[in-house]
């Protein structure tokens, strides 16, 4: 059996990385990924490792493992050093006593494949199949979104939420912050399944649960790192204990994929607008009293917004940029430390 090893940071995994890795696979009956991940890095190795494990979910000849080292023991750098490479391969070969070749992108593998002994297969040294690294990814997340595959995209998503009770305006400034950001948005489920708010049963809000859950899994994949939401789970479950005095028990993964960057709350202070479908005013307003309870009980921080209509588009972009330049400024490790 012909024996091939990958290694790298993965910090954090892109196509290039899986373009590698598929072509390594045709190069050896049997490859094993190694994630390598010093005490300093922020994104763990667990997670780096399930990123990986779940693009090659249907390969059966392929295993990932991590490995963990102190910056103060090992060299950290990517640079191609005959020393530093000497130093890994050291490592690799108690790792890899059997195997045959080591496959990279980098001029270095030509050392680590000499110090241990076996052949270096290149895979596109200069870069031009997939012209990314992860320090690109981690620099300007959404210009490099089309880089990540599908498995990495959950935990660099961007989730922005709009929250608020009936006849608030959150649907028109979901679409309205959409087309302003260029980015993805959410419909909200629940206007979707129960046309009336003044006849629905528990079960539909079950429904509503796990169907808004999907739509937000579904434009995490699309092609904007930033999401508008159009209400959350929050809200739902507010529904059910102020219209039935029961608690929605929901998975934990539907919470897991409502999970947002920035939740803003729309107050209630503009025109009730009654289409024939909502609450009468004076509900709508002991549903705000609820709304609030909810999050209050969950421990999700509001950014309150009130004003008119533009006010509130206003008040809402300058929010939203704020939240994109602190994502910004933490290169996108943010989110991975939350999921």
């Amino acid at each position: 059996m012909v024996k091939a090893f990958v290694f790298g940071k993965f910090l954090p995994f892109h196509k290039g990385h899986e373009a590698m890795i598929n072509f390594a696979l045709t190069r050896c009956d049997f490859l094993t990924v190694l994630v390598c991940c010093s005490d300093k890095e922020n994104i763990p190795s667990k997670t780096r490792q399930k990123w990986i494990e779940k693009t090659f979910e249907c390969q059966d000849k392929i295993e990932i493992k991590s490995f963990h080292y102190l910056e103060s023991v090992l060299p950290n750098t990517s640079a191609s050093s005959q020393e530093v490479s000497r130093v890994w391969s050291t490592i690799f070969k108690e790792f890899f006593p059997d195997y045959k070749y080591v496959i990279t992108s980098e001029e270095y593998g030509n050392y680590v494949a000499s110090f241990m002994g076996i052949k270096h297969i290149a895979f596109d040294i200069p870069k031009q199949l997939f012209p990314v690294s992860a320090t690109a990814v981690r620099n300007d997340i959404v210009a490099n979104w089309k880089f990540l595959p599908d498995s990495v995209k959950p935990s660099f998503a961007i989730k922005i939420v709009v929250l608020g009770t009936e006849s608030t305006g959150k649907t028109k400034l979901t679409e309205r912050l959409a087309k302003y950001f260029n980015c993805s948005s959410v419909k909200e489920a629940g206007r979707d399944l129960i046309p009336n708010s003044n006849s629905f049963g528990l079960d539909e809000l079950h429904l509503v649960a796990s169907e808004h859950a999907k739509r937000i899994d579904n434009a995490v994949l699309e092609e904007s790192p930033l999401i508008i939401i159009d209400t959350d789970i929050h809200i739902t479950k507010s529904y059910a204990k102020f219209i039935f005095g029961k608690t929605l028990e929901v998975e934990s993964k539907i919470y897991h994929s409502n999970k947002a960057d920035l939740y803003i709350y729309l107050n209630n202070d503009v025109e009730y607008l009654q289409d024939g479908t909502r609450l009468n005013e004076s509900d709508r307003n002991l549903l705000d009293i609820s709304h609030r309870q909810i999050l209050q009980q969950y421990n999700v921080d509001i950014v309150e917004i009130t004003g008119d209509w533009e006010q509130r588009f206003d008040k809402a972009v300058s929010k939203i940029k704020q939240k994109l330049e602190v994502n910004k400024k933490s290169k996108g490790h943010n989110n991975v430390y939350k999921k």
